[in-house]
């Protein structure tokens, strides 16, 4: 019964993964940040310079990571998708 129960668990949170080929896939230039975290979440971490900012969203050695200015992207880029 335990293992059942972690069994399920662990699915639950594997499907809730937002660092996904598919979410990936959805993401477009000029996009809004509001957008972007509605897509993927709230950002692991971000780093920001004057108008510019990149975001990193990561799952295990899975990661999205985004770039904008102002608060539209101009770039983005993923490894392990």
């Amino acid at each position: 019964m335990r293992i059942a129960v972690i069994v399920l668990f662990l699915l639950a949170l594997t499907a809730c993964s937002k660092v996904t080929r598919e979410n990936y896939q959805k993401l477009e230039l000029g996009m809004g940040w509001q957008e972007v975290v509605q897509l993927l979440g709230e950002p692991d971490r971000c780093e920001a310079l004057l108008n510019a900012k990149s975001c990193v969203w990561q799952e295990g050695d899975k990661s999205i990571t985004v770039r904008f200015i102002g608060d539209e992207v101009i770039l983005f880029s993923s490894e392990g998708l």
